[in-house]
């Protein structure tokens, strides 16, 4: 196994929504870090929107998404985004207990759990875990986790994490 990491793909990370108050300051830090601490050479497995938030992300830290064996893992996911009345999808009364079990399971890590998310309640959640669920088993034999962010601004879970292999 190889160093793993998730960043949500969350379009104020964007180079073209930068201004000069970062309304995702932490956020942005914490994902920056993330994507640093993966080194040179990484795969990212996101869909189209978390495409361009890991293309970014990865040329701010001079990296390069790359499709070789050796490469570490960047995974663009996010839980829901209906977590208050002012999230973009509205409140979900799901939502909280959706994201709780989410939360631990990358936690955990509970590879298990995270390959059978009900994408059918997340997507009816706004959450955006396929990259999630269709990862999980490299989650696999991890020895260390570092969850770095963990918040919902703006009514939308985001998650950032790192996992580590057993030495």
């Amino acid at each position: 196994m190889t160093r793993v990491a998730l960043v949500p793909g969350c379009l104020a990370l964007l180079p073209e929504y930068a201004s000069l108050d970062d309304p995702v300051e932490e956020l942005r830090a914490a994902c920056l870090a993330a994507v640093a601490w993966l080194g040179e050479e990484v795969r990212v497995v996101a869909g189209a929107q978390g495409t361009r938030v890991a293309s970014a992300l990865l040329a701010a830290v001079g990296s390069a998404p790359v499709s070789g064996a050796e490469a570490a893992y960047l995974i663009v996911g996010n839980g829901s985004a209906r977590r208050s009345e002012k999230a973009p999808g509205h409140l979900d009364p799901r939502a909280a207990e959706f994201d709780e079990m989410l939360g631990r399971s990358l936690a955990t890590p509970d590879a298990d759990a995270l390959g059978g998310l009900d994408r059918a309640l997340a997507a009816e959640l706004w959450a955006d875990v396929d990259p999630i669920a269709v990862s999980a088993d490299l989650l696999r034999g991890v020895d260390t986790v570092a969850i770095d962010y963990d918040a919902d601004p703006y009514g939308v879970r985001y998650w950032v994490a790192r996992w580590a292999p057993r030495a």
